[in-house]
């Protein structure tokens, strides 16, 4: 059983971890949030105490910490007993992070792959690339470490392992994310503008037929008739998520889907054909050195501001197909959330929402001992089912289509598993 959390980070993910944890801090205890700017985390309790989050009165304290330096992180552990952390920092600190989590043997939670400043959309499978080398020594000092614990990775892959879990064979796993909301703004991303574009200026990189195969970002697209939302353009891009299911399912094809709009993939194309996306420093005619991809992220708004005029809603689930009893099967698992409901209970937009809840969810497993799995794991090798028990109950609802897209629809808890 474990206890006391400590949130890293002060975004709009950060506030909605941090008012779900406050929901339920009679399960996880003494609450915790550090950044390197103290007063967002100010900011981020005040909010929890305006609508009265707390479910039992308790600690919720800030702090400064510089997650870039394991050193600091780990003092920050020590200082406040926490015994389980949740990373929802810039992917650039995961790293630090978990070196922190164990040195001390705090439970570690993150929602997205380690990044590397320089480097974009590595060559696969990702996760071998940094959090995977940690994975032996994590059994050996008996830490706990989730990895890729919010939406998009996380509730799919726990998606593919319930639709799995149904079938005798699997043959492929479709993860599709529509958001079919509007902020209002001429153009913004839903999420950190650099993590958002560096996912899509690289290589996708996708698995079928057993192997790594390539397109570039826009190549390879498709319509999508998803349960609320309805009929959606997505695109196949390069997804973390895919790297951990081709690993832990090689026998599956695995791609990921994401809805794009033309407005959205025009700006997206100037922007990177005139070199502002690019990650790699330029010097200004005045001698200056800048990242043109930091430039333009500081250009456009915080997404986080987004949240108070944001409607519509996201749909995000996985059609899996495969076989059971030599007769084919397909399973659409999925879920709807809704920008303004998210807003008025959190203050924060559905995105945000959506990466925010999950990570909680997996820290009460972890408080429970469910999921304190003592070594490594990526969320599609832990028993999804009581993840969903959960999620349901804490505001993201599991659902299934029996027969794939417009088959039948269910709660999970109706298929019988």
């Amino acid at each position: 059983m474990k206890k006391n959390v400590l949130i890293i980070g002060a975004g709009g993910v950060a506030q909605v971890v941090a008012h779900k944890c406050a929901q339920n801090n009679d399960v996880l205890g003494d609450l915790h949030i550090a950044s390197r700017t103290k007063s967002k985390c100010d900011e981020i309790i005040a909010s929890v105490r305006d609508k009265g989050a707390m479910k039992v009165d308790g600690v919720f304290e800030a702090h400064a910490v510089d997650a870039t330096k394991s050193e600091e992180v780990a003092r920050v552990i020590r200082e406040t007993g926490a015994e389980i952390v949740i990373n929802v920092g810039t992917a650039f600190v995961n790293m630090h992070v978990l070196d922190a989590c164990i040195e001390t043997g705090a439970a570690y939670i993150d929602t997205a792959i380690h990044e590397e400043p320089d480097k974009i959309c590595e060559t696969p499978p990702w996760y071998a690339n940094y959090e995977w080398k940690k994975r032996d020594l994590c059994a050996e000092k008996g830490v706990t470490a989730i990895l890729g614990a919010g939406f998009d990775p996380g509730v799919v892959n726990a998606y593919a392992r319930f639709a799995i879990d149904q079938m005798d064979e699997v043959k492929s796993i479709d993860i599709v994310d529509i958001n079919a909301g509007s902020h209002g703004k001429y153009f913004a991303t839903n999420f950190d503008p650099e993590i958002n574009f560096r996912e899509f200026t690289g290589t996708v990189y996708y698995w079928e037929d057993q192997t790594w195969k390539e397109l570039s970002m826009f190549e390879s697209g498709k319509t999508w008739d998803l349960p609320v939302v309805g009929p959606s353009k997505a695109y196949q891009s390069g997804h973390d998520e895919v790297h951990s299911l081709a690993t832990n399912y090689p026998e599956a094809d695995v791609r990921f889907w994401m809805g794009f709009g033309d407005h959205y993939i025009n700006v997206f194309t100037v922007l990177k054909n005139i070199g502002l996306l690019s990650e790699q420093p330029v010097t200004t005619a005045e001698g200056q050195e800048v990242v043109p991809l930091k430039v333009v992220k500081a250009c456009l708004p915080d997404p986080a501001s987004l949240a108070p005029d944001y409607t519509g809603k996201t749909c995000i689930g996985d059609l899996v197909t495969g076989t059971k009893d030599g007769e084919p099967v397909e399973l659409f698992v999925y879920n709807v959330a809704d920008h303004k409901e998210a807003y008025e209970e959190v203050g924060s937009q559905g995105i945000s929402y959506t990466a925010g809840v999950p990570p909680v969810a997996a820290a009460m497993l972890i408080a429970s001992g469910e999921w304190d799995a003592k070594t490594m794991k990526n969320v599609e090798e832990m028993d999804p089912k009581p993840f969903f028990t959960i999620l349901d109950r804490i505001g993201l609802p599991t659902r299934v289509q029996k027969g794939g897209l417009g088959g039948e629809d269910m709660a999970w808890t109706e298929l019988g598993a």
